[in-house]
């Protein structure tokens, strides 16, 4: 075993390291770039081989303050001295009950909020819909074409994609209905989306056996596709009226990404619940849901909780995170940076006529490729664009149903030339994915 550890640590050739992974981590895991990473600083990477990237995928979403922020690194490493784990359930740790205190104060604003923690976004996508089915009494919910809430069979079922996330995985849970959401450039409107769901609880589900909508203010794998205030605030109403939870898939809008700490608060709605991962442990595996106090407390003692759930070395993490986004600048770093990027998108939708679209929130932004001659997804030239932008220096990944759109999740410590050296790898790469540069 020393000999096999031994061997790993000095093998320093992405091809080489390949190859064993290859060997032994199956097929079903999807490595978008052929590039092994060895170390990170902000939004800038290092393969084994000593070569630089920038990242403007940061985990996919995951790295909102960069990588290896200090302050982050500090945190982890001071909460090491102390101890890694108890597992809340057996004892608590103060940690835990600080980060739970912080989100309360971040999402409610003032009301009574209550949060507990788990490992993944997944995790907690599925303890939101235990929570919403303990509080209601009710066992439907609803979810939105194109959404994405995870990989277990739950999060897969709810995720609105049918490859490659449900491929022979069934059967499904059920009790699970869907609806459009809307996509201007594909010409599905607010108001057909409203409708489906008046035709829903018509025909398939009264409104009545309905514990939760689910939404992502900003669909992430679905393609970047904002929901508009006026969209958010007429679920709110519907959801009133029926006395069914909204809840906030937060997971990869939250923590600043769109200029706001949440997604939601660009719309003017609070929801009942949100799910919370990705950037809030900069970096470490933790998530969790935050919601009105009298609605967390369904759930009868025994039934939440989870053997790794706020770790305390996540907590410790996720408590830096919480610092660096209400105490400096980054919430309107964001904001400026997502104006840079959405102009020179649309510079660039102008010289490169399949960029079909250009849309987002914040530093939250995807460009949709089309075919020229059809207007059609052309997820073909999409994987083209990413692999020449993977080569010129530059790690990005594609979403969208069809898979046709790119998305850009730099951190937020972004800098103002990292992005335009960015860019100019995103000019180059189209103009050699679309034949215009040999």
């Amino acid at each position: 075993m020393h000999n096999l550890l031994a061997e790993q640590q000095t093998i320093s050739d992405n091809a080489l390291l390949l190859d064993k992974r290859q060997e032994q981590v199956p097929r079903g895991v999807v490595t978008a770039h052929p590039v092994v990473i060895a170390k990170g600083r902000g939004s800038e990477v290092w393969d084994v081989e000593g070569n630089r990237y920038l990242d403007f995928v940061a985990g996919i979403g995951v790295l909102n303050v960069g990588h290896n922020h200090p302050a982050v690194v500090q945190a982890v490493s001071d909460q090491l001295q102390q101890i890694s784990h108890a597992c809340f359930q057996v004892a608590a740790y103060p940690g835990y009950i600080a980060l739970a205190t912080r989100l309360n104060q971040a999402v409610g604003n003032g009301e009574a909020f209550r949060s507990v923690l788990f490992t993944s976004g997944a995790e907690a996508v599925e303890n939101a819909v235990k929570i919403a089915r303990a509080w209601s009494n009710r066992p439907g919910i609803i979810a939105f074409d194109g959404a994405f809430h995870g990989r277990t069979l739950l999060g897969c079922t709810l995720t609105g994609m049918s490859q490659p996330y449900k491929q022979n995985f069934g059967p499904f849970p059920g009790d699970i209905y869907r609806v459009p959401f809307p996509n201007p450039f594909h010409h599905i409107s607010e108001q057909a989306c409203l409708a489906a769901l008046d035709t829903l609880f018509a025909v398939q589900i009264s409104p009545d056996r309905v514990a939760a909508i689910i939404i992502e203010p900003v669909q992430g794998d679905g393609g970047f596709l904002p929901a508009s205030p006026a969209f958010m605030q007429a679920l709110r109403e519907i959801t009133h009226r029926h006395g069914i939870l909204l809840i906030c898939d937060e997971v990869q809008t939250g923590f600043g990404r769109t200029g706001k700490m949440f997604g939601f608060q660009h719309t003017g709605i609070l929801p009942d619940l949100i799910t919370v991962a990705k950037s809030l442990g900069g970096g470490l595996p933790i998530s969790g849901v935050v919601g009105r106090a009298e609605i967390m407390d369904a759930p009868l003692p025994g039934g939440l909780g989870g053997t790794y759930g706020g770790n305390a070395l996540a907590c410790a993490a996720s408590l830096a995170v919480m610092d660096l986004l209400e105490q400096g600048d980054l919430l309107a770093r964001a904001s400026q940076l997502g104006e840079q990027l959405n102009a020179r998108l649309h510079q660039l939708a102008e010289k490169y006529a399949c960029i079909g679209d250009v849309r987002g929130i914040g530093f939250m932004r995807a460009m949709e490729i089309i075919d020229v001659e059809s207007g059609q997804p052309d997820a073909a030239l999409t994987q083209r664009i990413l692999d020449c932008a993977c080569e010129e220096g530059l790690l990005l990944i594609k979403c969208g149903v069809q898979r046709n759109t790119i998305r850009f999740l730099a951190p937020l410590v972004t800098s103002d030339s990292q992005l335009e050296e960015a860019l100019h790898i995103v000019d180059i790469a189209l103009a050699r994915a679309t034949g215009r540069l040999g």
